[in-house]
Parts: structure tokens; C-alpha cells; sequence
């Protein structure tokens, strides 16, 4: 009987239970059908510190393998780690990793040659179907010459190509605090750090899958409740956290206070457009902050607008030869890393910033985060559409406001904004406001969730 991947196969990677939903028998299936989607005659695998990468990794180059493909393991490393092989090599990858899941998760990022995305419309959908055929049928015919495995690690070179964007030669000396949540943040910091001008003090970087200490999703506020307590106790200048396959990073100022995506988003867009000779195009998803398109045209470049998730920023990233692209999740993506996201990179952009000057990084970033922003609120409904479009109908016959539904539905005034977006998995309407005031924000989040709530 055909396994039904639906509930495993996502927009833009495999992620589930191991292995209640999936387990190496699948994996190594997902190997032939990725070779076969790609026309791979070569391919790089990398996975994360979970219990079952390892196993679910070799299974996967076994099925690229027995189809005549060549396979270059790369074992333990982060998420971009993969990229960058997937750039350097010229090779299509595949990333073991479920994030920031919980331990029994794992799952597949897959890319083309040169880090260019696999999803629901550029092979994954081809992917989920051969895998289904052949879980039912048996696996195809083997080639008649099996592939290669061989091992190569790409750690050093992978933090020396980082480190050559990012000038951090004359820095003065900072004390940072890195919680890296027990996931590869642990694996790849000592490395890139290695040798700058840096007090590193080290929070869970011991590689653990299981997660002892807390999730590894610096997104969620209980997550950096450690790293808040410790930045202050240290007196540190800023922390960093990293999540579980660290391609996102969190920071924190020397305060304990969280700083915006979209802060971190207008410093390194305006850091970007200055290397760049003042001048490129720089990608913001629609429920970035205002400040972001602002300081991009303040900074001599061009802000183009893009719907919510990574496969809609690197395309219009290739569409428009876009030097950076940023997301309110942490997301940070630089064409001079293939187009693909690094959080390792964004970092780097804030040390240099804060250590390329003598102020604090709350005093820096203040010029970046201009206005009051709701955060992500969650609300579980069940008739999305029925909500969004009794928002539409409240909204619609004001002549102060604009409306746009690029992704959900915009409400757009002189002074805020909100956004309400269905999640593509959940029964939730996802609301993100921004205004000028806190008083005039909080009115807005509560009017939204009225109607939202019924």
C-alpha cells in the first residue's frame, strides 16, 4: 500500500514524527526521487544534531547512491552550512533537520545547485508523488554503476566565505552572549568566531537533539528568558540566539530587550546598500516593519514588497537581483550567499555595526525600530475565510484606509496598518499590526481581533 505523505510534505520541506510518519526506508526513497526530480549526477547531504539524523542522512545518500549518483556528506552542520556547500559545490542539497521541533521531528530542506529553493511548485510536489509511487510499487530498478559516498567537511570554508563579507577586522572588543539551544549554533560559532576580537560566553552548546534545556525557537519569548537573564548578569554588550539548525538568529541588546527582525532587517539592509556602492534592491515580506522600506530609500536603495515565506524571497530575490532580503521571522537572505537565508551573516552584520562604533546597541538600533508593532497573535477560528471576509466588509467602505490582498488581507491608514493572514496548516488567522503610537496600535490589534473572534 502507497504511503500518504500529505500530512509530512509541506510547502517548502518534509517534516514529521520519526518514525510514526516517517522513517530511513522513506528517506532513502526521498533520496532516489530527489536525484531523479534534480537530474542530479551529484549530490550534498548535511544533517543536525537529532537522534535520528544520522540514520535518516545515510539512508537518504544510499538512495541517491543506488541511482548512479555520486554523494559528498558533509555530516553535522547548520542549515546554511548546507547552502554554502550546495553554492561552493555547485550541487543540489538536501539538509536533515526539523528546526526548531520538538526531538522526535525531523525532516528534509532540499535545494537545487547553488542553494536555489525545492517547494511545492519547483519539485517537491514531483518529489511527494514518486515517493508515494515506488512506497507501494518497490523501489526502482537500481543503476548499473552505484553512486559514490564520500565525506568532506566544509566547516572552515564555510565560516571563511562569511567572514569575507563582513569586515570585522578593526571592531572593538565586545562581550556576547550566544545561546545556541543546544542546536548546531553550537556546532558553527566557535568556528566563525574564532580569532575576532569577541568575550564569548557560550549558552547550551552542547549539540543535543532532545532539547534538555528549552526549544530552540528564539521566536517564542519563554525561549530567551535565559539568554535576557544572562546578558544582564554578564553586563554583556548583546546576546545572540540561534535556532535549532541556526539559519535564524535572534539578538538581544545589552539591556535584555529583545530588538525586531525588522530592526535587524533596516541595520543590515543599510549595511548591504553602503558595500553595494549605495544603490540595489532590497526584499521585505509584507508584515515587516515600516521602518524597513523607509531606511532602504534612505540608504539610496529600492524596497520591493514580496508575500510571507522563504520560497516567495528568493524568488523575487533572482527576479530582481536583489542584494538582501529580510523577514519579520529572523530570516535574512544576501545574494552573495546564493540568494539563500543566514542568520550566521546577520550576526556578524550586528557585530560589526555595534563594534564599528562607540554607543550601545539600543542607542544604534533606535534608529532602525520607529514604530509600535503588535507582534504575531494567533487566533484559532474555523471558517478563515468567513473572518477575513467580514474584515474585508468592515474595512472596505472607509475612504482612510486602503486594502490590498497580496497575502491575506492589508489594511493599510496614514498612521497603521494590519495584516491577517490563514496559516497554510492550522485553523488560525494570523494578525500582525504596526502604528505610530502604542495607544493608537493597541486600538487597532484589539478592533482586528473583535472581528476576528466573532
Amino acid at each position: 500500500m502507497s504511503a500518504d505523505l500529505s500530512t509530512i510534505v509541506k510547502a517548502y520541506d518534509v517534516r514529521g514524527v520519526v518514525p510514526d510518519q516517517w522513517d530511513e526506508a522513506l528517506a532513502e526513497l526521498f533520496g532516489a526521487a530527489f536525484t531523479q526530480v534534480t537530474g542530479a549526477t551529484a549530490i550534498v547531504v548535511g544533517h543536525d544534531m537529532r537522534p535520528s539524523s544520522p540514520g535518516l542522512s545515510r539512508a537518504f545518500a544510499r538512495g541517491a547512491a543506488a541511482r548512479g549518483v555520486d554523494v559528498v556528506e558533509i555530516g553535522l552542520c547548520s542549515t546554511d552550512q548546507l547552502y554554502y556547500a550546495s553554492g561552493a559545490l555547485d550541487l543540489p542539497g538536501a539538509m536533515f533537520t526539523a528546526s526548531h521541533n520538538p526531538a522526535r521531528y525531523n525532516g528534509i530542506k532540499m535545494c537545487r545547485a547553488g542553494a536555489a529553493p525545492v517547494g511545492q511548485d519547483t519539485g517537491l510536489a514531483e518529489i511527494r508523488e514518486l515517493v508515494e509511487r515506488w512506497s507501494g510499487s518497490g523501489a526502482p530498478e537500481p543503476a548499473a554503476e552505484t553512486g559514490t559516498i564520500t565525506r568532506r567537511d566544509t566547516l572552515r570554508d564555510y565560516a571563511a566565505h562569511l567572514r569575507s563579507l563582513v569586515d570585522l577586522s578593526s571592531v572593538r572588543p565586545l562581550k556576547v552572549v550566544v545561546d545556541a539551544g543546544n542546536g548546531m549554533g553550537g556546532h558553527t560559532v566557535p568556528t566563525v568566531f574564532e580569532g575576532l576580537p569577541l568575550d564569548l560566553v557560550p549558552m547550551y552548546f552542547e549539540l543535543d537533539g532532545t532539547f534538555p534545556n528549552h526549544e530552540a525557537n528564539p521566536l517564542d519569548p519563554e525561549n530567551i528568558v535565559d539568554l535576557r537573564k544572562r546578558v544582564r548578569e554578564e553586563g554583556a554588550d548583546l546576546g545572540i540566539a540561534f535556532d535549532g539548525d541556526a539559519d535564524r538568529c535572534f539578538v538581544v541588546d545589552e539591556n535584555g530587550d529583545p530588538v525586531p527582525p525588522s530592526a535587524i532587517t533596516a541595520l543590515v539592509a543599510a549595511r548591504e546598500l553602503a558595500r553595494h556602492g549605495g544603490s540595489g534592491t532590497v526584499i521585505h515580506n509584507l508584515i515587516t516593519s515600516w521602518s524597513v522600506p523607509e531606511v532602504v530609500r534612505e540608504n539610496g536603495g529600492s524596497p520591493v514588497r514580496t508575500r510571507v515565506g522563504h520560497s516567495f524571497i528568493k524568488a523575487e530575490m533572482a527576479r530582481t537581483g536583489a542584494i538582501f532580503g529580510g523577514e519579520h521571522s529572523a530570516h535574512y537572505y544576501f545574494r552573495d550567499f546564493w540568494n539563500a537565508d543566514t542568520g550566521m551573516l546577520a550576526a556578524l552584520h550586528v557585530l560589526a555595526a555595534l563594534g564599528g562604533q562607540e554607543g550601545t546597541l539600543s542607542a544604534l538600533v533606535a534608529q532602525y525600530d520607529r514604530y509600535v508593532g503588535s507582534g504575531e497573535i494567533n487566533s484559532t477560528v474555523d471558517e478563515q475565510a468567513a473572518r477575513l471576509a467580514a474584515l474585508k466588509a468592515a474595512y472596505a467602505g472607509r475612504g482612510d484606509v486602503e486594502l490590498d490582498e497580496l497575502d491575506g488581507l492589508t489594511v493599510t491608514a496614514a498612521d497603521w496598518w494590519f495584516n491577517v493572514r490563514p496559516s497554510n496548516t492550522e485553523p488560525l488567522l494570523r494578525l500582525n499590526a504596526e502604528a505610530r503610537d502604542e495607544a493608537t496600535m493597541s486600538k487597532i490589534r484589539d478592533e482586528a481581533l473583535a472581528i476576528i473572534r466573532g
